[in-house]
């Protein structure tokens, strides 16, 4: 038998659900509609790390572009965090032009860094 433990502890998942969701402007009852669940069910999630259903874990991060690499390879270099996923799909409804006017910002902040590490 597994030792209590050694169970996942969803409540940094629940925190980054909880988040992404305001982010967006949802109210639980209007994301607990669009996935079909109680409202309640998700407030136990976001506040307490109630584990979700396969489904409706899947539902959340579809929904909310949540990242779960963070929280389930937290080690590897290959993750994206939920806010990385966020910009990219941002970048993604932008024009050529918005985005020479993007990679000239991100040069500027490499710059920023570079100088004050010297």
């Amino acid at each position: 038998m597994r030792k209590k433990e050694d169970k996942y502890d969803f409540r940094a998942f629940g925190l980054a659900i909880k988040k992404a969701r305001m982010k967006k402007g949802l109210t639980r009852e209007q994301v607990g509609a669009m996935i079909e669940i109680d409202p309640r069910y998700l407030t136990n999630i976001e506040n307490k790390g109630q584990h979700p259903s396969l489904q409706v874990f899947y539902d959340l991060v579809s929904l909310l572009e949540v990242s779960v690499d963070e929280f389930f390879l937290p080690a590897s270099d290959l993750v994206k965090s939920t806010r990385r996923r966020q910009l990219e799909k941002q970048l993604d409804s932008l024009s050529d032009k918005d985005l020479i006017i993007m990679e000239s910002v991100a040069d500027g902040i490499i710059k920023s860094k570079e100088v004050e590490a010297e």
